[in-house]
């Protein structure tokens, strides 16, 4: 089965689009709606009026040209994946332009329907990964600190001045999930006349 997606191509050849559109058409592994746009300032308003997939980003246009015509674009829209296409085969633009955010490039004329298929799915789930990586990442930090903990109920004051139980703290700022037991010097203190087998002696 077919993986669908929805693609962004920024290109003003007409050419250069039909010969995109025609290649993705013949691809095994995607069914792709493609949206066109020629210019980057439409490019980065398209993106925000609706949710693309996937973007491929020619760096010459009317508008801008280069490696700035990538950055700008990504600047507006960080979280989807976009592969630059370009008729130079600068390779190192190229690797400057992944390490300032794109995901992948291309060299116009060079690729087959599968490879660059492959391209957008590798792109579409790096993306992802990174994503959750920095909501990860994100959680994580919002658990470093000094927390406000009650010396007496040991509740935790959260950043609106709200008290709350430590494990519903936890389980809203993380994935952690409680399961309730009494340790063993609880159970002397509370239980004294219960005998536990297996208890350590204190």
């Amino acid at each position: 089965m077919k993986h669908r997606i929805t693609l962004l191509a920024i290109e003003d050849s007409m050419a250069d689009f039909f010969l995109l559109k025609e290649t993705l058409k013949s691809s095994d592994e995607l069914d792709v709606e493609i949206i066109h746009e020629d210019r980057l300032e439409s490019a980065i308003s398209a993106a925000s009026e609706r949710r693309f997939d996937v973007a491929i980003i020619d760096l010459s246009l009317p508008d801008s040209f280069g490696l700035e015509t990538f950055v700008s674009f990504h600047q507006q829209h960080p979280l989807l994946p976009t592969i630059i296409m370009t008729g130079d085969k600068d390779h190192d633009m190229a690797l400057d332009a992944i390490q300032k955010g794109a995901q992948d490039y291309l060299f116009k004329g060079e690729s087959s329907a599968t490879a660059i298929s492959r391209t957008i799915r590798f792109a579409i789930e790096r993306q992802r990964l990174i994503t959750e990586l920095k909501r990860a990442t994100a959680h994580v930090m919002q658990l470093q600190g000094m927390l406000p903990i009650c010396s007496s109920c040991k509740k935790i004051r959260d950043d609106k001045g709200y008290w709350n139980r430590i494990e519903a703290y936890f389980s809203e700022h993380s994935n952690v999930q409680f399961s309730h037991g009494i340790c063993p010097d609880c159970i002397k203190k509370l239980y004294p006349n219960l005998k536990v087998s297996g208890a350590k002696p204190g």
